[in-house]
C-alpha cells in the first residue's frame, strides 16, 4: 500500500485517529528498573532505526509487566507498522483489545487491527482480509460510534470490496465526526462524494498558512493541478532549478495550476529576504520543525510532487532535471477539460 495512505490514517494533521487513550496505570512493575531500563533502550534504539533490537526491547518490557503494558504494545505496533509487518501488527492490536479499559480504548485498538488487515491485503485487495478489515472496523464503530478513524477506513475498505453506497455512508458519518476546519474535512467530503477517489494514491492532507498569511488547503484547490516543491535557500540544486520554477510560474499563470514551495530553511528573515529577492510570486511556506517534509516522505531535495486536479498523486520527482514541466502540460491540459466538462454539466448543457 502506498506510505501516503498510511500516513493519512495514521498520523495526520487530519484526522486524530490513534490518540493516546490509555492511561498509564500505577502497577508496581512500572518501578521496576528493569522494566524502565528496557523502555529506555528502546527508545533509544528506535532514534538509531535500530527496530528489530527495539521491537526485542518492547518484548523483554512487555514480559516484565506481564504482556499488559499499554505503553510497550503502542511501541511494538507502531514499529511493526513502519517496518510493514502487518501480520505481527495485527497480533499486537489483538493484544491492545484485550487490556482496553473502556469502550473507547478498544475502539482504538481496533482501528490499528483493521488497518493492519488493510495494509495485509496488499496492492491486489486479498478479499477475507478486507472483509476481516471491515469487521474490526464495525466493531470499533460499535464502541465507538464518534470514532472519526473507524468511520474513514471502513469507507476506504468498503470502496475496495465494490460496496460503493455504504462506503459513501461512512465517509458522510465521518464528516459528522470532525470539525471543518480539520484539514481532512474536504478530503472526507471528495471521497463522500466519490468513494473511488479514496483508494487513489492521495498525498496526505494539510492545510498551511502560506508567507502572504493565506491559508492553503490541499484539498481546496477546486479542481486545479497542484506542484509541491520542497526545497531551501542554502541547498546548491535547488537554487539551480529555481530559474526552471520561475519559468513554471509564467508559463502557468491563469491557468488550472498552483505551486507551493516548501522550505526547510530554520532562519525565516534569511529565508523571507530571499523569496523577495528572487521574485518568488508564488505560495511560500516555511516547514522548519519538517512536520510536512516527513508527512511525504522527503528526505532529499529539491524533491517535486504533481498532484491532478482530483487530488490524486501522478508523480514523485527528485533532485535536479526532473520533467517537471512536461508532466504539468499533461494535467493542466486535462483539467481544462474536466473544468469544462463540469460547465458544460452545470449548464444543462
Amino acid at each position: 500500500m502506498h506510505r501516503f495512505s498510511v500516513f493519512f490514517l495514521f498520523c495526520l494533521g487530519a484526522i486524530p485517529l490513534i490518540p493516546a487513550l490509555y492511561a498509564q496505570d500505577t502497577a508496581a512493575y512500572k518501578n521496576d528498573p528493569k522494566f524502565i531500563s528496557s523502555m529506555a533502550e528502546a527508545k533509544k534504539l528506535i532514534h538509531d532505526r535500530q527496530y528489530a533490537f527495539a521491537i526485542d526491547s518492547y518484548k523483554k518490557a512487555n514480559k516484565i509487566a506481564g504482556g499488559k503494558d499499554a505503553g510497550c504494545l503502542q511501541g511494538l505496533l507502531d514499529i511493526q507498522m513502519s517496518v510493514a509487518d502487518y501480520k505481527a501488527a495485527g497480533v499486537t492490536a489483538s493484544a491492545l483489545e484485550s487490556i482496553a479499559a473502556t469502550p473507547q480504548e478498544k475502539a482504538v485498538a481496533e482501528v490499528s487491527h483493521g488497518r493492519a488487515l488493510y495494509l495485509q491485503a496488499g496492492e491486489k485487495g486479498k478479499p477475507e482480509l478486507l472483509h476481516a478489515a471491515d469487521d474490526a472496523y464495525k466493531a470499533a464503530i460499535a464502541n465507538d460510534a464518534k470514532n472519526p478513524s473507524a468511520r474513514y477506513a471502513d469507507g476506504q475498505v468498503l470502496a475496495r470490496l465494490g460496496q460503493t453506497d455504504a462506503a459513501r455512508e461512512q465517509f458522510e458519518a465521518c464528516l459528522s465526526c470532525i470539525s471543518p476546519k480539520d484539514p481532512s474535512y474536504v478530503r472526507a467530503q471528495h471521497f463522500a462524494a466519490n468513494p473511488a477517489l479514496s483508494i487513489a494514491k492521495m498525498a496526505p492532507a494539510f492545510t498551511v498558512i502560506s508567507l502572504d498569511g493565506s491559508k492553503f488547503n490541499l484539498d481546496a484547490m477546486n479542481g486545479r493541478v497542484v506542484l509541491i516543491d520542497f526545497w531551501a535557500t542554502w541547498c546548491g540544486p535547488c537554487n539551480a532549478e529555481l530559474p526552471h520554477m520561475k519559468k513554471i510560474a509564467r508559463e502557468f499563470a491563469g491557468q488550472p495550476l498552483v505551486i507551493i514551495s516548501v522550505s526547510w530553511d530554520s532562519d525565516e528573515t534569511k529565508w523571507k529576504n530571499f523569496i523577495a529577492k528572487n521574485e518568488m510570486t508564488w505560495v511560500q511556506y516555511r516547514d522548519a520543525d519538517h512536520g510536512l517534509s516527513k508527512s511525504f516522505g522527503v528526505e532529499a531535495i529539491p524533491h517535486y510532487f504533481t498532484i491532478d486536479s482530483e487530488g490524486v498523486l501522478t508523480a514523485e520527482m527528485l533532485g535536479e532535471g526532473s520533467d517537471v514541466e512536461g508532466k504539468l502540460k499533461k494535467l493542466v491540459a486535462k483539467a481544462k477539460v474536466a473544468g469544462a466538462a463540469s460547465i458544460l454539466s452545470a449548464s444543462g448543457n
